[in-house]
């Protein structure tokens, strides 16, 4: 009797021990019903902030991916866990560091922001752990030679000579007035719209980094004594409200043109509703508005908002990663191998990486939106030329 009593405990010890096992380690394929149990997926990005509006938006997207993907795996669920960059790119390599800690940390959402990629990306190339990021569109990030780097969105190469040929073709501007925030992204995008532009550019000027500076007078007085009918901003929402908030007050009837960065109700909020009443803003994306499915009914059903910038972006990119766990990749240098082979079409757009972890060039799409009676409304595909 004793001697089964102890091996009906050894066979019962087994049991247990095989059970946790089969749901321990994200360097395993095994779980319920093949899937791994223990894994996460990271947002990178802003939360708070100056610009923490676009982060949200992102946050929010992945977020609801996860969440969709645990109501139908209940038993084998996968964790969702962000990481609030501030936007700042002196915060981002800390933050970063700190990520790369989790072993059970599959794939990042993210960063969110080109200065805080340039700052985090070299700390996840070096841990392995692939990133997709749904709205750093400085061009130099592919060419660093990081493996891990993909961009779910066209860059400023696509979006600035968008924005250019909107700004030639559309408003037919003789007279533009470029400025920018000095910030990777701001000073990138104003450098692409310029070259489209060309010898229409009367005039520059840069101002401080975005939320660091309010009085804009120096600027709006170049802009108005420079006659200019355009004035194109590269930078953010929270810099760009305030100085066509300036420029109005100072009679400045100019169309503000900006990209992505300042496509965002709280550009409206800042500028007031009768100053921005007719801006344009570009963006490496398909309006929100008009994604697949049920994406739109059910993001407002959990957020109370309805999806902003890049919010369908995100939900797709977590949802690659959600259909690479599935597909057993549960380690990080299998999820690079499976996201580099990526075919993936979303509720957004259709998702394949180039070498370089750049958007495959056919897949590029560019939209302008407009300030109309308030909200931030689609306007056209943006002209390529």
């Amino acid at each position: 009797m004793r001697y089964r009593h102890i091996a009906r405990i050894a066979a019962i010890g087994a049991a247990v021990a095989l059970a946790a096992a089969g749901c321990s380690s994200s360097d395993s394929d095994s779980s319920s019903g093949g899937k791994a149990c223990d894994l996460k997926i990271a947002f990178f990005g802003a939360l708070t902030g100056s610009a923490a509006n676009l982060g949200i938006n992102e946050r929010n997207g992945a977020k609801l991916a996860v969440d969709e993907y645990n109501a139908k795996n209940s038993d084998c669920k996968v964790t969702y866990q962000e990481f609030d960059s501030e936007g700042d790119p002196a915060k981002a390599p800390g933050l970063a560091r700190q990520l790369v800690k989790d072993a059970k940390i599959v794939g990042v959402v993210g960063p969110g922001f080109s200065g805080e990629s340039e700052a985090a990306d070299p700390i996840f190339e070096s841990a392995g752990i692939p990133t997709i990021t749904p709205s750093a569109t400085r061009p130099s990030l592919s060419t660093k030679g990081w493996k891990v780097f993909h961009r779910a969105v066209g860059n400023d190469e696509s979006q600035g000579p968008a924005a250019g040929n909107y700004i030639k073709t559309v408003l037919k501007a003789q007279k533009v007035f470029v400025v920018d925030d000095q910030s990777a992204y701001g000073a990138g995008l104003a450098d692409e719209v310029k070259k489209i532009v060309g010898s229409a550019v009367v005039g520059t000027d840069k101002v401080g980094a975005d939320g660091k500076q309010t009085d804009f007078s120096a600027t709006v007085t170049k802009i108005k004594s420079s006659g200019s009918t355009v004035v194109f901003y590269g930078g953010y929402y929270q810099n760009a409200g305030l100085l066509r908030k300036q420029l109005t007050a100072a009679g400045v009837t100019a169309t503000l043109v900006a990209g992505d960065g300042v496509n965002d109700p709280g550009y409206i909020k800042t500028a007031g509703n009768a100053a921005a009443e007719g801006t344009i803003l570009t963006c490496p994306c398909a309006p929100a508005s008009e994604a697949k499915g049920d994406f739109v009914k059910n993001y407002k059903a959990a957020f109370n908002v309805d999806p902003g910038t890049y919010s369908d972006v995100a939900y797709d990119i977590g949802n690659m990663y959600l259909k690479g766990i599935e597909a057993g990749n549960t380690n990080t240098a299998k999820m690079q191998k499976y996201v580099n082979g990526l075919n993936y079409t979303g509720i957004a757009n259709t998702y394949k990486f180039t070498d370089k972890g750049e958007l495959d060039p056919s897949l590029v799409i560019v939209w302008a939106f407009k300030v109309t009676a308030g909200k931030v409304v689609p306007d056209q595909e943006a002209p390529k030329s």
